[in-house]
């Protein structure tokens, strides 16, 4: 399905060069519904450097979206008669962020770029002004962000990242009789065992050092929500339950073992294996899955953006989650391993970057 979408984007820099921000918004280009925000301080920088770190952000959020056209509008002659190939881009500072912005709108099928007067964008233009403010008053750059959270916020000059993240801590839930016997366990909705249930527990012991939870999301199926619960229990925070956090739907194959449903259909078993857009007999592909994990972040960042997020979850969308923040291909869904009950970190920042802290680590199961 074609999904076109319309990206505003502005920057502003306080002296010319001075303390800059930039502010990107993503409407719906039928219904002109907000679907995403992006804004951020990038220190000293020039107004035209902060326009297309703007663009930049627009044009990466638009991705996030699935989005097929984008229309872009901007009320910076320079980026769009640039960005239209129409004039020359000569100022080095410029140069890798407009080949950036090319890269990016590689991926779509169609991009167009427009100018529009100051007054027609003043959504991206109030978000670059308040990146702006809450630089100039050292906060973070989205408001929800908590103190303990900005105090968290590693460094992040080297990586070209600004703006507070939203740490994600991904759980993988406890134990069930599936996991043990090694079946594959999608929708089907086994319940945690004695051990499952201990590791839930040791789990939510390690997450209880944290600071401030913002919330606990978690997959609706009850091996994520007993350990979501358990989580709840010694942080206190909400539980949440988001239907894009579901494990994938394995069809046919649901309780069988690798074996047997390479016995049952070998030629389409092979394929699945090293093809992400094949499904399961009557299930979902992993590229299904990738769109609907990825809509999942984007409203777990809206919510809760520069918070720590618990979210309890199944192999497929934390792979998933971890394939987006170290923006690499496929191939990690077949050789990242993750064990039962193991924690993992990715940080996502509000200007598109992102950081992976923690993989698989299981050093709180006894």
């Amino acid at each position: 399905m074609t999904r076109r979408v319309v990206v505003e984007a502005d920057g502003g820099s306080r002296g010319n060069p001075g303390p800059a921000g930039y502010g990107a918004v993503v409407k719906d280009a039928v219904t002109g519904a907000v679907l995403a925000e992006r804004f951020a301080g990038i220190g000293h920088a020039t107004n035209n450097v902060a326009e297309y770190q703007g663009l930049v952000a627009g044009l990466r959020a638009a991705g996030e979206l699935d989005a097929d056209t984008v229309d872009v509008r901007m009320d910076s002659k320079l980026v769009v008669e640039q960005m239209s190939g129409r004039w020359k881009i000569k100022h080095p500072s410029m140069q890798p962020l407009a080949l950036e912005a090319r890269d990016l709108a590689k991926r779509f099928s169609r991009v167009t770029y427009e100018w529009i007067p100051r007054a027609q964008n003043s959504h991206a233009d109030r978000l670059a002004n308040r990146a702006m403010d809450e630089q100039a008053e050292g906060g973070s750059t989205t408001p929800s962000a908590s103190p303990a959270a900005r105090e968290q916020a590693p460094p992040s000059s080297w990586t070209g990242a600004s703006g507070t993240p939203t740490r994600l801590h991904l759980l993988r839930h406890g134990q069930t009789e599936l996991s043990v016997q090694r079946r594959y366990s999608g929708r089907g909705n086994p319940a945690l065992t004695d051990t499952g249930l201990s590791q839930a527990e040791a789990a939510a012991k390690r997450l209880a050092a944290l600071p401030d939870v913002a919330a606990i999301v978690t997959s609706p199926l009850e091996r994520a929500r007993r350990t979501a619960e358990a989580v709840a229990a010694t942080t206190g925070a909400e539980i949440v339950v988001h239907e894009g956090l579901i494990e994938t739907d394995f069809g046919a194959w649901e309780g069988l073992t690798f074996t047997e449903a390479a016995e049952r259909d070998p030629d389409l078993h092979r394929r699945w294996l090293s093809d992400t857009s094949i499904a399961p007999p009557d299930g979902e592909s992993f590229d299904e899955v990738h769109r609907r994990v990825r809509r999942a972040r984007n409203d777990v960042i809206t919510r809760y953006g520069g918070g720590d997020v618990v979210l309890v979850s199944h192999v497929t969308p934390i792979k998933t989650l971890l394939r987006m923040a170290l923006d690499v291909g496929p191939s990690l869904l077949f050789r990242l391993h993750l064990d039962l009950a193991s924690l993992s970190t990715a940080e996502f920042y509000p200007d598109g970057h992102a950081s992976v802290r923690l993989v698989n680590d299981t050093s709180h199961l006894p």
